[in-house]
C-alpha cells in the first residue's frame, strides 16, 4: 500500500515537472490569470496599477528632490538655465513661475481681489500662451508655405484645410517648441490677462448690486466673457495676421462658492478637508473621446507628434486666439465651468498651474508636495516649481497656490 502510495506521489512530481513546471506553460498561466483578473476584477486592477503608478512617481521626485538638494544644497540657489523668473506673495496667496528650459516666456497670471468692500468675487487667472506653430508647419511644408505668402494670411485657414486632406502633420516639432516671437509680437496670454480679468471685474460688480433681480450667474458670467475677449482677440490677430494662442483658466472665489472656468490645458486641483485632490478643472487633449469626434465631425483630424496634436499642429483642443484653426472649427473656445461648494468641501488650499506642472505631476501627488509645504514663504509653490523643473520639464512652468481659512474665502489677500 505504501509502495503504491509513493510510486503515485512520483508520477505526479513527473508530470509537475515535465508538464506544470515548463516555462511556456507558466507564461501560459500567468497570461490567463491577468486576463481573469482584468475581465473580472478590473476595479481592483485598475487602483493596484494606479497605486503603483503613484508609488513610483513619488520615488521619482524623492530621487530628483534628493539629487537636486545635493547638486545645489537646497531649493533657493537659482541655476542660470532659469534665472528669469517672477513671483507674487500675500498672506493667502503665491505664485512662482520661472521660463525655465524655453526661449521665451508666455506664461501669464492675475489676481484681482477686493476684501475690504466685497464687491465682487476674488479672480484668480493662469494664462499659458502659445505662438508660432503654424508658421513653423509651415516652413516646413514649402509648397504651402508658398501658397501662404502669394494669397496672403487671410487664405491660411483653407491652405491648412487642403493640408489636411494630405494629412500632414508637423514631423519635426520638438518637445520644446522653441520658436522665437515674431517681431512686433505680442503674447495672446498677455492680451487674455490684461482685458479679461478687469471686464470679469466689471460685470460681477453689476451682477452683486442686483445679484436678486439678475438673470445671471457667475457661470454665465464667465462663459459670456471668455467667449467675448475669444470672439474680440480673433478679430485683433486676424487683422495682424498673428496665429497665436493661450489657455485660460479662472477662478472665482465668493464666501461660500468657487466657480472655476477652463480652456485648454492649464489645471486647477484642490485639497480638500480629508486630504483629498480634487481636480477644478480637465484638461482639452485631441485625444479625448468627446473631442475627437467633435474634431472629426468638423472635418479635421489629430496625428501623433510626441502628443496627440489637432490637425498635427496644436496640443490642445480647445483655446483662446489660434485664428487659423479656429477658422477651420477644430479649435474651439467653449469653457467647461465647475463649481464647488466650499462649506461641503472645507479646503484647505487649491493649485492653479500652467501645464508645465502636470507634465511631472499628477493631481495628488502635488497635493501631497505642497500640503507638506504650506509653511514655507511661498506656500510650496517655488519649491514645486523648481521640483518640476528638476524632473525634466522642458516648458514654462507657473503655479499659484491659494490658502483657505476655515474652508472658506482666504481673509486678507
Amino acid at each position: 500500500m505504501i509502495e503504491d502510495t509513493m510510486t503515485l506521489l512520483s508520477l505526479l512530481g513527473r508530470i509537475m515537472r515535465y508538464f506544470l513546471l515548463r516555462p511556456e506553460t507558466l507564461f501560459l498561466l500567468c497570461i490567463s490569470l491577468a486576463l481573469w483578473s482584468y475581465f473580472f476584477h478590473t476595479d481592483e486592477v485598475k487602483t493596484i496599477v494606479k497605486s503603483s503608478r503613484d508609488a513610483v512617481q513619488m520615488v521619482k521626485g524623492k530621487v530628483a528632490e534628493i539629487m537636486q538638494n545635493e547638486r545645489l544644497g537646497g531649493l533657493d540657489v537659482l541655476d542660470a538655465e532659469f534665472s528669469k523668473t517672477w513671483e507674487y506673495k500675500s498672506n493667502n496667496v503665491a505664485v512662482y513661475s520661472i521660463q525655465g528650459r524655453r526661449d521665451h516666456m508666455e506664461d501669464r497670471f492675475e489676481i484681482i481681489t477686493d476684501l475690504l468692500n466685497k464687491s465682487h468675487p476674488s479672480i484668480f487667472g493662469i494664462f499659458d500662451g502659445h505662438g508660432g506653430e503654424v508658421p513653423q508647419w509651415l516652413s516646413m511644408h514649402s509648397h504651402f508655405e508658398r501658397h501662404w505668402m502669394l494669397a496672403g494670411a487671410s487664405c491660411l485657414p483653407a491652405i491648412l484645410y487642403h493640408a489636411a486632406a494630405y494629412r500632414k502633420p508637423l514631423h519635426a516639432l520638438s518637445r520644446c517648441d522653441k520658436t522665437q516671437p515674431r517681431p512686433g509680437y505680442k503674447s495672446a496670454a498677455e492680451y487674455v490677462k490684461t482685458h479679461l480679468p478687469e471686464v470679469l471685474k466689471q460685470h460681477l460688480q453689476d451682477f452683486e448690486r442686483d445679484k436678486e433681480n439678475s438673470v445671471l450667474s457667475y457661470q454665465t458670467i464667465l462663459e459670456q466673457q471668455i467667449l467675448a475677449i475669444d470672439r474680440e482677440m480673433l478679430e485683433k490677430l486676424t487683422v495682424s495676421y498673428d496665429e497665436a494662442g493661450t489657455t485660460c483658466l479662472i477662478a472665482l472665489l465668493s464666501d461660500k462658492e468657487l466657480t472655476v472656468a477652463n480652456v485648454g490645458d492649464s489645471r486647477g486641483v484642490l485639497c480638500d478637508k480629508d486630504g483629498n485632490a480634487i481636480p477644478l478643472s480637465h484638461d482639452h487633449k485631441p485625444y479625448q473621446l468627446k473631442e475627437r469626434k467633435r474634431i472629426k465631425r468638423a472635418g479635421g483630424f489629430i496625428s501623433f507628434n510626441g502628443s496627440w496634436r489637432v490637425q498635427g499642429i496644436l496640443a490642445m483642443s480647445r483655446s483662446l486666439g489660434d485664428y487659423p484653426l479656429k477658422n477651420l472649427n477644430v479649435i474651439i473656445s467653449d469653457p467647461d465651468i465647475l463649481s464647488f461648494d466650499l462649506d461641503k468641501l472645507q479646503p484647505e488650499f487649491m493649485i492653479l498651474a500652467s501645464d508645465g506642472l502636470w507634465d511631472a505631476f499628477s493631481n495628488e501627488e502635488a497635493v501631497r508636495f505642497i500640503k507638506e509645504r504650506l509653511d514655507e514663504p511661498h506656500f510650496g509653490a517655488k519649491s514645486i516649481v523648481l521640483q518640476s523643473f528638476y524632473r525634466g520639464c522642458p516648458d514654462n512652468i507657473t503655479v499659484m497656490v491659494v490658502k483657505f481659512r476655515n474652508g472658506s474665502k482666504t481673509e486678507d489677500q
